[in-house]
């Protein structure tokens, strides 16, 4: 019995791997194909004229300066060739301007395509793989790597194009001039073919070794010369060390640059010596033809023939090497191009099926449901490794885009184990359990920045997976523990919630937020700039920010991640009230590590080692004695004398 053929379903993901890099970057030229035909008609023509003049030189000699004929010099003829032979350098250098500048068109124009596709294709990629690749890495691909390919894209398809038609016509003139002499300029071509791909293929692998050390040193500068890492390395004393954990990064990268920039270069040495005893050896050739020591037509060799052909031999050893090395270039590329598409072939692991439902604002009610829920996080996804030297010294493997340490349970066991519950409309739901219990990632998975891996989380009775993604962005805000702020400035970052909305609009979102008066106070007011992560802000001006960000977007589902546990006694009453303000009328889930703040929630829900062991009021929670009780004793059963560093002014300190 013959065995069932096995199936294998490929992804278009799978199908663009498998397609050739040369078709993938034809088709990014896809849209200029009309300036790129304009480019071939100017190669052309320009090549058709630098053809015309070894011939015109033939004819000064032979027909002008010295007839065959034994008649003197002609000289109206002599001046009409030498008018032809300075009006086609004119002609060619006025076309190879206006080729200029469509290739230089095209060519940028393409990557500012790649660059933008693979930018909003970033976009489109769950959280999970940013939490899993450095953002120097991400950045190193966009523009490393894709000014890596500029040459290519610009200049190097006309470079190839236009060096093609030169040899091809200059073979053409020698073989029509004395092909004799041609194959003796030509007879270690094939040598130098095969050994010019060997080349190409070493500098291939140097590339992709210089780009993915390129990439590790962005990392590092990212790391270190962003404000939290200059801090960090302060406050530590580490300065010396992140300044050395660069120079050898740096030192990497030179010898990777060097050992690249020498690849080929004996090769070349080679073919460049070969091309100038050349001349040398037609010479002494011609002469043995010319003698009868070699008969194979002599009769065909005159003095213009000799003078054109060594010109032709000549120009035909510049755009030949030219060809050569931009070969060699695009080996290289084709590196750096697979290093994009790998990217741009990541298929995104959240995506929008086809007809989902979008929600509709006016009729969105914001009940939330868990039912069932079971979820663990996906590997994370790598898309090159090397082997490095990591910060603290120990060597191995180092996947681009190393997972950076996280309280969170990765491909083995559950971060959320059959998780059901419901959170009403207008109701104002906590979650509380010890660090690493799975609160964040309950309401993570509202947003869809990640998905159930068993189960179903719902909203309105709608499964979010069903949903569009922009009304489910639409429907849930979210202020985190560490707002994110960018450099801009205040306005900018309460309007990014909704660009369009009004002064009066964002006015009133900043006065809710119990910050109006606070940016009022400042010189600027509201184009007072926040600095790189809001840094020129204390941490209550940019929880109340962030806050006003939200007011403006006024979601019908709000999801607060503690935003009160690291502030002071005065600035946290603010934030409550502004907090206050945020949550009427709207869903809620607050993520609590500080239960004084969640004492009037309508529904508390307790989650331990991603199991949800208890639900209730504060009330009834504290007399059930579970995990809350147990909680609230380990926060409240010491006195302000126990702990020093407490207020016994603070609210959530009983006395």
């Amino acid at each position: 019995m013959r065995p069932s053929p096995v199936v294998t379903h490929l992804t278009a993901a799978d199908l663009r791997k498998r397609e050739p890099v040369l078709p993938r970057i034809a088709h990014l030229l896809r849209p200029y194909r009309g300036k790129i035909a304009l480019v071939l008609v100017a190669v052309l023509a320009a090549a058709a004229l630098q053809s015309m003049v070894p011939f015109l030189t033939r004819a000064v000699f032979d027909d002008a300066l010295f007839p065959l004929d034994g008649s003197g010099p002609d000289l109206g003829l002599l001046a009409w060739l030498i008018g032809g032979m300075c009006a086609i350098p004119v002609v060619a250098a006025l076309i190879g301007i206006v080729q200029m500048w469509l290739t230089s068109t095209v060519g940028n124009s393409a990557m500012a395509d790649l660059r933008g596709d693979l930018f909003e294709h970033l976009q489109k990629m769950e959280l999970a793989f940013f939490t899993a690749t450095k953002t120097g890495a991400i950045q190193s691909r966009l523009a490393n790597d894709v000014a890596g390919v500029r040459t290519v894209l610009t200049d190097t398809a006309t470079t190839i194009v236009q060096n093609s038609v030169t040899v091809t016509a200059a073979l053409v003139s020698m073989v029509v001039l004395s092909w004799q002499l041609t194959v003796l300029t030509l007879f270690l071509m094939p040598l130098f073919v095969g050994l010019q791909f060997r080349v190409g293929r070493a500098r291939q692998r140097l590339a992709r070794r210089t780009q993915e050390s390129l990439s590790e040193m962005t990392a590092i500068t990212e790391e270190a010369l962003s404000v939290s890492g200059i801090l960090l390395a302060k406050v530590f004393n580490r300065a010396e060390s992140e300044v050395e954990r660069y120079r050898e990064a740096n030192r990497r990268q030179t010898r990777l640059q060097v050992e690249q920039a020498m690849t080929g270069r004996t090769f070349f040495a080679v073919v460049q010596t070969f091309f100038a005893i050349t001349p040398a050896l037609i010479y002494l050739v011609t002469g043995w033809i010319i003698t009868g020591n070699v008969p194979v037509g002599a009769d065909t060799i005159t003095a213009g023939t000799l003078v054109a052909f060594t010109t032709l031999q000549s120009r035909l050893q510049m755009p030949l090497l030219q060809l050569m090395r931009v070969t060699l270039d695009v080996q290289t590329s084709m590196a750096l191009f697979r290093r994009i598409f790998e990217y741009l072939d990541l298929e995104p692991a959240i995506t929008e099926k086809a007809g989902a439902v979008a929600l509709d604002p006016d009729r969105l009610q914001g009940r939330v449901e868990f039912r069932g829920v079971r979820f663990r996080y996906p590997e994370p996804r790598s898309l090159s490794g090397t082997v490095t030297r990591d910060r603290f010294g120990e060597t191995g493997v180092r996947i681009e885009g190393d997972t950076e340490g996280e309280d969170r349970a990765v491909g083995s066991s559950w971060a959320l184990d059959d998780v059901s519950l419901v959170v009403e409309p207008g109701r104002l739901a906590a979650i509380v359990g010890p660090s690493g219990s799975g609160k964040t990632t309950a309401t993570y998975l509202v947003p869809r920045f990640y998905d159930v891996t068993e189960g179903a989380v719902l909203i309105d009775g709608y499964d979010v997976r069903d949903l569009t993604l922009s009304s489910l962005a639409d429907a849930v805000g979210m202020v985190t523990q560490e707002p994110y702020l960018f450099h801009g400035t205040i306005r900018d970052n309460i309007a990014y919630a909704r660009p369009g909305a009004s002064s009066e609009e964002i006015v009133q979102a900043a006065r809710d937020a119990n910050i109006h008066d606070r940016i009022m106070s400042f010189p600027e007011g509201y184009e007072t700039i926040t600095g790189e992560r809001g840094y020129r802000l204390s941490g209550g001006e940019k929880q109340r920010l962030a806050i006003a960000r939200v007011l403006l977007k006024d979601p019908r589902i709000l999801i607060l991640d503690e935003a009160t546990s690291a502030l002071d006694t005065e600035t946290e009453r603010l934030v409550q009230e502004a907090l206050e303000r945020a949550t009427r009328s709207r869903t809620t889930i607050a993520i609590a590590h500080r239960l004084s703040t969640i004492r009037s929630a309508d529904v508390i829900f307790g989650l331990e080692d991603g199991h949800l062991v208890e639900q209730g009021s504060h009330d009834e929670l504290l007399l059930a004695g579970g995990l809350y009780r147990r909680l609230y004793d380990e926060q409240f059963s010491r006195t302000p004398a126990e702990t020093p560093w407490c207020d016994p002014r603070r609210a959530d300190v009983p006395l």
